[in-house]
């Protein structure tokens, strides 16, 4: 599957910003989905994965109650809609698939996106 991360930005601490992930290829249903993110100097973090159907969803503690990940995919789209956004969030926020696991890992996840970049100014 080949997948392209958009709808990044700058934004204002406590602002919002939406997230899309377009997949083509085989069939997206077939994955479970994720989004990780990755600042400056630091390692690639977890942010949230969702199953083939949404029927799991899992969220980082850092991340929790702030953001919601769903899945169209009749559209083949991954979404992450992000509220109440802090300094800390800056960082390229990418997309990533497995046909395995709902996994936290990145090294579970075979394809990628290119990442887009979100700036959350103080």
């Amino acid at each position: 599957v080949q997948l392209q991360a958009s709808g990044g930005g700058l934004v204002q601490a406590g602002g919002s910003l939406t997230l899309s992930c377009a997949a083509s290829g085989r069939t997206f249903s077939t994955y479970f989905m994720a989004w990780f993110r990755q600042a400056p100097g630091k390692e690639r973090e977890f942010v949230a994965a969702i199953s083939r159907y949404g029927g799991s969803i899992d969220y980082a503690d850092s991340v929790k109650g702030r953001v919601t990940i769903s899945r169209d995919n009749a559209k083949n789209t991954l979404l992450l809609q992000m509220n109440s956004l802090k300094p800390e969030d800056t960082a390229v926020y990418y997309c990533a698939a497995n046909s395995v696991v709902l996994a936290r890992t990145p090294n579970d996840y075979k394809s990628w996106g290119q990442g887009t970049q979100v700036t959350v100014s103080s």
